[in-house]
């Protein structure tokens, strides 16, 4: 099955539309066919004769035919343009529905650009294909059939010295099909390397101007530029000389006509209405192959756009319910690492985790310490299942996290995730979302608890304050303080702060962990950190170096057993260090 064929089943839902659309214009079809008919009508007993009664109610007659045509082709635009956009609809949300069941392994693989072209580009292209095709896959071959047929009836030897350079045209809009279709998939990949490096420079805008990087952006940004214009110029080449060759044909065919026909015409075997019955029969079927060609364009087009849809449908979530998985509704929080292993590309990759075994007790709080790349944010992912482990196993309660519903074991667990991101809304919204119900004591409280409200008193609409694209408004710090607000909330079994406070300076720092001490009481914490401070404290530290235990036990017991340990300590808080941050 084509992947064309694939993605068209999402039309099956509106084939009543589809079908009223069709209908219509086969009616359109046989109203527009009888014209040339009135025409001859109207030459040969109207105009040879000199019988005005004749041309006037054969006028009258045409202009109903076109109002009846004009009428019925815009109902059929009615139907056409309903299903059409409603499968484009329905083609985005299976899309946007696929693209939120994906783990993070398969968004590591599909960039942000590349989804967003997807999500609109490709979508819009398919619409647009199923639109024409809803206009005119009925009109075309009924036009050309029934025009063919009218030729044939008008006069037979004439319509065959027409009908030689039909195969012709055949053969072009085959040709154009095979050549067309490359350069349209070519176009569309230009298209998505474009979108991709929009969509890092206006995230990433102030980042350029910072480092004084505007010449090498717009360096980059035209050469992606000038290569998705020079391969749409393609497409407008190819497509620039098929519509001329296919007015020659249809010129030199009108030639031949009037001029073989004005032969017969001369020995009395033809009239002169039936010529221009016959020409315009010839234009009609002319004018379905051109139909056809722009067709065949916005085919080739949309099965570009189909390989690139039918990817996404067809890729499957690298993180998945097993069968047998078991919905959980309360927990102790105890959470076990035995003998982990994890690769982000399975394993035939280099393992970022090696061996790891960890055990964090209920109500402990759990601190995971080391250098950046060391493994601590894919030792916590691991928890919530964001990954699966690719030796070994995770285990809550001593159930492997495998063997739970992913929507039931993430609804115990509040996350503060390392790259905060924040949504268009208010600021009360954005505290509430993993809790919409949470009533306004909740939201207060879990603000106060992140060292959070005072911040966001200060804004003259304070919790109803509108967050700008990305939390633009705030500072990294605040930005860390709500997604820490936004994790309490939902008063998780299993709370995980992954460098959740490296924005904030020390003080605030201290008094975050202060205020939040009793919110962290039975619950099992890990928090990720940086910096020496924010784990002091801690019940149990794990001090990860390239992916493997280097040490582990409280503080004390690691400052006489570690040296690493010992010399991250002494560098950011000993005599005579300071705090790196």
């Amino acid at each position: 099955m084509s992947v064309l064929t694939r993605v068209l089943k999402f039309l099956k839902p509106y084939t009543r539309d589809a079908v009223l659309a069709m209908a219509l214009l086969a009616l359109v079809v046989g109203v527009d066919l009888s014209i040339p008919r009135f025409v001859q009508i109207i030459i040969d007993q109207g105009v040879a004769s000199k019988n005005m009664s004749v041309i006037f109610q054969t006028s009258l007659i045409m202009i109903g035919a076109s109002i009846l045509s004009a009428l019925l082709a815009l109902a059929n635009s009615v139907f056409s343009v309903r299903a059409s956009q409603r499968f484009a609809a329905d083609v985005r949300k299976a899309l946007y529905h696929k693209i939120q069941s994906f783990s993070f392994g398969n968004l590591d693989s599909f960039q942000t650009g590349r989804l967003l072209v997807r999500l609109t580009s490709d979508v819009n292209q398919l619409q647009m294909m199923v639109l024409l095709g809803l206009r005119m896959l009925v009109r075309a071959p009924l036009l050309l059939i029934g025009s063919i047929a009218f030729m044939i009836a008008t006069n037979q030897q004439l319509a065959l010295t027409v009908l030689l350079l039909l195969p012709l045209t055949l053969i072009l809009i085959i040709i154009f099909v095979r050549i067309a279709q490359p350069i349209f998939l070519a176009v569309q990949k230009k298209l998505e390397t474009l979108n991709q490096i929009l969509q890092e420079n206006l995230a990433g805008i102030r980042v350029v101007k910072a480092f004084v990087r505007r010449d090498y952006e717009n360096t980059r940004f035209n050469e992606a530029n000038t290569d998705l214009m020079n391969q749409s110029f393609k497409v407008s080449r190819l497509i620039s000389v098929l519509f001329p060759i296919m007015i020659l044909i249809m010129n030199l065919s009108t030639v031949a006509v009037v001029y073989f026909g004005g032969l017969q015409a001369i020995a009395g075997t033809l009239t002169i209405g039936e010529i221009m019955a016959f020409i315009n029969y010839l234009l009609s079927t002319m004018f379905p192959l051109l139909m056809l060609s722009m067709m065949a364009g916005q085919i080739s087009a949309a099965n570009a756009s189909a390989e690139r849809v039918i990817e996404i449908i067809d890729s499957t979530p690298q993180v998945q319910d097993a069968p047998d998985a078991k919905t959980i509704t309360t927990l102790k929080g105890r959470v076990a690492f035995e003998d982990v292993s994890f690769s982000y590309d399975g394993d035939g990759s280099e393992p970022v985790l090696q061996k790891i075994n960890l055990v964090a007790e209920p109500g402990q709080t759990v601190a995971i310490l080391g250098a950046t790349g060391s493994g601590k944010t894919s030792l916590i992912h691991l928890i919530p299942r964001f990954y699966d482990v690719t030796e070994g196993r995770v285990t809550i309660d001593n159930m492997d996290v495998r063997n739970i519903t992913q929507t039931s074991l993430r609804t115990h667990i509040g996350m503060s995730l390392q790259e905060v991101i924040l949504f268009s809304g208010t600021i009360r919204d954005n505290i509430k979302y993993g809790k919409a119900d949470a009533t306004e004591g909740e939201v207060l409280a879990a603000a106060k608890a992140a060292e959070a409200h005072e911040f966001i008193m200060g804004f003259p609409d304070g919790y109803d304050t509108l967050v700008g694209q990305r939390g633009v408004n705030l500072s990294g710090g605040q930005k860390q303080r709500l997604a820490i607000a936004r994790a309490l909330l939902v008063n998780p079994r299993i709370l995980i702060l992954d460098d959740s406070t490296r924005f904030v300076d020390v003080e605030t720092e201290a008094k975050i962990h202060e205020a939040m001490e009793a919110l962290m009481k039975d619950r099992t914490n890990f928090i990720v950190a940086q910096r020496v401070s924010t784990v002091l404290n801690a019940d149990k530290i794990v001090v990860l170096n390239k992916g493997t235990i280097a040490a582990e036990g409280t503080h004390s017991e690691l400052m006489q057993t570690s040296p690493i340990y010992r010399e991250i300590y002494d560098s950011q808080l000993g005599t005579g260090g300071e705090d790196d941050e």
